[in-house]
């Protein structure tokens, strides 16, 4: 699965992608996962699976979803209490709750 997360620059979603490459390594889960600004979105939409929102970024949703929407890639705000903890492993486990697949 490859993963974009998205916050205002790209620094705080660094952080967390790095949490969460560490929980699905862990895990066993092969996934990519970039953090980006959310100026990026349209440049990586067509090589992603999931669009990964932080929480502060929640007033872009509709927007974000319309890009999203032909690529049929799906758009998630990753909860507040997650991001603000930077919690790797529980974004794993809501991705695995949420995706069947996953």
């Amino acid at each position: 699965m490859n993963i974009l997360l998205v916050c205002g620059t790209g620094a705080s979603s660094g952080f967390l992608a790095k949490n969460i490459r560490k929980a699905a390594k862990d895990k066993g889960i092969d996934l990519s996962i970039k953090a980006r600004g959310d100026a990026e979105v349209e440049e990586y939409i067509e090589e992603i699976d999931l669009l990964l929102v932080g929480p502060h970024l929640k007033y872009m949703l509709q927007d974000l979803e319309k890009i999203a929407e032909p690529y049929e890639v799906p758009v998630r705000i990753v909860p507040e209490e997650l991001y603000g903890s930077m919690d790797g492993a529980g974004i794993i486990d809501m991705l695995k709750e949420e995706f069947k697949s996953f």
